[in-house]
């Protein structure tokens, strides 16, 4: 008890050891109790409980305040805000009562933080679509993905916005983040570079603010790529060697970074370079995993056949054809071998183009008409970017002194021209002109 109070309601106060905010959360409860329907949200401000306690008031308060006092304390209001007596009196304390205050305070404290967050199995929910939707995204149209995408990412950012615990807000910006690298992707495959750039450096940034590394580390590689496709690949060697200098990563994610920038390298011209970068794609790994490219995997991951497919592409650059048809092979042997729902048609795709753009190299054009049967068969609605680039590629070396005046090289270029054209990207007016990437 203080021996300096000016007033006995600072004396209560003190026995009960009250800060301001036990004061006010009592007065309205009294309040909500005592006093009819109107006036049940009186409360006190900071300033007022001072002023009260402090014997600052010169008349006293309100009725309805008065009322609200005189039930907290069963002490006439008068008498509360006058000095204190010699002896002040000691109220009554009733265990039943200060239980059944305790219990309702913890009641609604708690409704009160169950408010601030989601539930548990919302954000199960939420991760568990993100993660379906990267494993299936190689069957999928990437303008179907690009819409799925979008409202997972704006599904986890309301979610976001609803709770104050750290940890689900962690777990939603990755999921955002996911989301948000999925439609980079998607973007980067209906031909859209620079809206996929955006995307692609969006999805960066939550991977920053979450303080997840793998997804840092695939938007980066993702970037990587979207410069070399931009003619820039210098720029994607440097964004593919910084990638790599994020922590946590598994074998996957690194495979990967030393694939694409294998590939950049290619397009360079620097063999030296390129063969350092394809020897570590495929060297064997260490055994470690991450949470995004091997435990979500799909997209995020990147399969031995996916591997095989863009060191073909980087062994084309090179000039070595007999390199890129050996890895062309392996990629379809790899694609073939697995279920037919779990076969990417743009890897197999991609990768017979480069096989009949390999034997085209050494002559081959009756080898290379056989490699494009397994393009034509390709939807039009999974025409991506890198199989039309791939394309282009073949298109471009038909056109070249030895093939001019064969027929089946005229008739090749004619069906990968239709092929190109009747794409969706095309279609939708998202896709330029394909590059050739010739090294």
């Amino acid at each position: 008890m203080s021996n300096t109070a000016r007033t006995l309601l600072k004396v209560l106060v003190d026995q009960r050891r009250w800060r301001y905010r036990d004061f006010e959360r009592a007065f309205r409860r009294a309040a909500a109790q005592t006093l009819d329907e109107a006036s049940r949200n009186l409360t006190v401000s900071e300033a007022q409980f001072r002023r009260w306690t402090g014997g600052k008031v010169q008349t006293l308060p309100g009725p309805e305040a008065c009322a609200v006092l005189e039930h907290m304390f069963g002490v006439d209001a008068a008498a509360l805000f006058d000095a204190p007596p010699s002896v002040a009196p000691v109220p009554a304390f009733n265990l039943e009562d200060e239980i059944a205050m305790t219990a309702r305070d913890a009641q609604s404290e708690a409704a009160d933080a169950a408010a601030a967050s989601i539930s548990d199995t919302a954000l199960d929910q939420l991760r568990d679509d993100v993660a379906t939707l990267a494993r299936t995204y190689s069957t999928k149209a990437p303008f179907d993905v690009f819409k799925e995408a979008r409202r997972l990412r704006e599904d986890a950012e309301n979610a976001r916005g609803r709770t104050q615990i750290p940890a689900q807000s962690q777990e939603l910006l990755i999921v955002a983040g996911q989301a948000c690298a999925l439609l980079a992707t998607a973007a980067f495959d209906l031909g859209s570079l620079d809206g996929a750039r955006r995307l692609c450096r969006s999805a960066a940034l939550y991977g920053e603010t979450a303080r997840f590394d793998p997804l840092r580390a695939f938007a980066g590689g993702t970037l990587a790529y979207i410069a070399y496709f931009q003619e820039q690949p210098a720029e994607a060697t440097r964004l593919a060697r910084h990638a790599q200098v994020f922590t946590g990563l598994g074998d996957v994610a690194r495979r990967r970074l030393a694939a694409i920038e294998a590939r950049a390298f290619g397009y360079l011209g620097d063999p030296v370079s390129a063969q350092r970068a394809l020897d570590a794609s495929q060297a064997d790994g260490q055994g470690v995993t991450d949470d995004l490219h091997d435990d979500v995997a799909g997209e995020f991951g990147f399969t031995v056949e996916r591997l095989a497919m863009s060191n073909s592409s980087t062994c084309l650059l090179l000039g070595d054809g007999g390199q890129a048809e050996a890895a062309a092979v392996r990629a379809l042997k790899l694609a073939a071998a697995r279920p037919a729902a779990l076969r990417s048609a743009r890897v197999v795709g991609g990768a017979a183009a480069d096989l009949a753009a390999a034997r085209l190299l050494r002559g081959d054009l009756d080898g290379a008409a056989d490699a494009l049967e397994r393009v034509w068969v390709v939807p039009r609605d999974q025409r991506a970017t890198g199989l039309l680039t791939r394309t282009a590629r073949v298109r471009h070396a038909l056109t070249g002194q030895r093939y001019r005046g064969a027929a089946l090289a005229g008739e090749l270029g004619e069906r990968i021209e239709d092929f190109t054209r009747m794409s969706a990207q095309h279609q939708l007016g998202t896709g330029g002109a394909p590059l050739a990437l010739e090294g």
